[in-house]
C-alpha cells in the first residue's frame, strides 16, 4: 500500500489520529483483488449472545450509542446454509483492523479485549439472524483476504468496497453505501448536495493521495473553466484539521463518511461541534459505491447473508444499528448479490 497511490486503487488511504489518540482509516475504498501474506491476526471477545440478544456498540468509548437488540433466528435461512456451515454451527468473521484499528468502523474497545465497531457488530447481527454463533476474529488487512482465501474466515466484514475486479475472485453481499462526506462546522450555512458549484470560493481540506483527492482535484479543474476556484489545503493529521476548521482557516473537510461521522459525535459536546454538510459516493457521479460481506467465490453463503441484511432491514434492526453508529445516511434499501463495483478501469 503505498502512501503515492490515491485509495481508489489502495486498500486503504491510511490513518487519520484524532484528538482523542485513535487511529481511524481515512477511505474504505479499496480494489486489490486480495492481499499478500504474512503473520498478525488476532480475535476479540463477542458482544453476541446464544439466545440472539446483540449489543451494538459495546465497549465503544463514544464512538457508537450502545443498544441492545434481540434477533429473531431464521430457521429457512439456517437451513439454506452451506453443509459446512451448518455443521459448525458458527460464522467465522474476518475483520482486517489490526494494528491500530479504525474507529466507528472496527477497534478495540475500551474494555481492551472487545472487538467493536460497525463491521464486526453487523457480522453479529448476521450470524444471530443465521442461527449461528459469532466468532469475530481480527486480522490485517492483508491476511483478512488471505484468510477468506484459504478458509479460515467464513465472511470479511470490513468495509470492503465491491469493485469488479474483486468480483473475480469473491462473492458480495452489500449492507452499506460507500459514501465521502462534507464537514462543515455546526453553525455553517452551506449545504452539499454533490453538484460542486456551492464550494467555489471556498477553501476545502483533503488527505492527500486519497480518493476523494482525485475527486475535489476533478471538482477544481472543472470550476476553472468557468473562471471559478476551489482553494485546496493539506494538513498533516486530523487534528490539524479540526484546529484548521475550528478556526475558521478552512470552510471545510472533505473526506469518508463513517471519519467524518464520528468526528461529529465527538465533537458534539465540545466548544466547536462540526456537522455533515452533504455525501458523495466514494464511486465518483457515475456510480454509487457500495460495501459488502466479501466471501470465497461459489461458497454459497453470499446469498443468505444478503437474505439475513435484507430481514434485519425489514424487522428494524439494520436501522438501530445504523443509528448507533450516526451511519444512518449510509444505508441501502436492501442486500445486493454481487453488484455492481468499481470498474476495473478504475481498479
Amino acid at each position: 500500500m503505498s502512501p503515492t497511490t490515491p485509495a481508489r486503487w489502495r486498500n486503504r488511504a491510511g490513518a487519520l489520529v484524532l484528538a482523542t489518540g485513535v487511529v481511524v482509516a481515512l477511505a474504505g475504498c479499496a480494489t486489490s483483488a486480495s492481499a499478500g501474506s504474512g503473520s498478525g491476526s488476532g480475535s476479540g471477545s463477542g458482544s453476541g449472545a446464544s439466545d440472539g440478544t446483540v449489543t451494538i456498540g459495546a465497549a465503544s468509548n463514544g464512538a457508537a450509542t450502545e443498544t441492545k437488540v434481540t434477533v429473531d433466528a431464521d430457521e429457512k435461512l439456517h437451513d439454506e446454509l452451506p453443509a459446512s456451515i451448518k455443521k459448525s454451527g458458527k460464522l467465522v468473521v474476518g475483520i482486517g483492523a489490526l494494528p491500530a484499528g479504525f474507529p466507528p468502523l472496527a477497534f478495540t474497545g475500551d474494555d481492551q479485549k472487545t472487538l467493536t465497531g460497525s463491521e464486526p457488530d453487523l457480522g453479529r447481527l448476521v450470524a444471530a439472524k443465521l442461527g449461528l454463533e459469532d466468532q469475530v476474529q481480527n486480522a490485517t488487512w492483508d491476511n483478512l483476504f488471505v484468510g477468506i482465501d484459504g478458509g479460515k474466515y467464513d465472511a470479511g466484514f470490513s468495509n470492503i468496497t465491491v469493485t469488479e475486479q474483486r468480483k473475480e475472485k469473491y462473492d458480495f453481499a452489500s449492507y452499506r453505501q460507500d459514501n465521502l462526506a462534507l464537514q462543515v462546522p455546526e453553525d455553517s450555512s452551506l449545504t452539499f448536495d454533490g453538484d460542486p458549484s456551492v464550494l467555489a470560493g471556498k477553501t476545502v481540506a483533503v488527505s492527500s493521495g486519497t480518493n476523494q483527492e482525485l475527486i475535489l482535484l476533478g471538482w477544481k479543474a472543472d470550476l476553472a473553466k468557468q473562471g471559478k476556484t476551489i482553494t485546496i489545503k493539506y494538513y498533516p493529521d486530523g487534528n490539524a484539521v479540526k484546529l484548521a476548521l475550528d478556526s475558521g482557516k478552512i470552510d471545510a473537510y472533505f473526506g469518508p463518511n463513517p471519519t467524518v461521522a464520528y468526528q461529529n459525535t465527538l465533537s458534539a459536546d465540545g466548544a466547536n461541534p462540526t456537522k455533515t454538510a452533504g455525501t458523495f459516493s466514494g464511486a465518483g457521479g457515475d456510480l454509487q459505491g457500495l460495501i459488502a460481506a466479501t466471501t470465497k467465490k461459489d461458497s454459497g453463503l453470499a446469498e443468505p447473508i444478503a437474505d439475513a441484511i435484507d430481514e434485519l432491514i425489514d424487522d428494524g434492526t439494520y436501522a438501530k444499528w445504523l443509528k448507533s453508529y450516526n451511519l444512518s445516511n449510509e444505508a441501502v434499501e436492501h442486500s445486493e448479490v454481487n453488484p455492481e463495483g468499481l470498474p476495473l478501469d478504475a481498479s
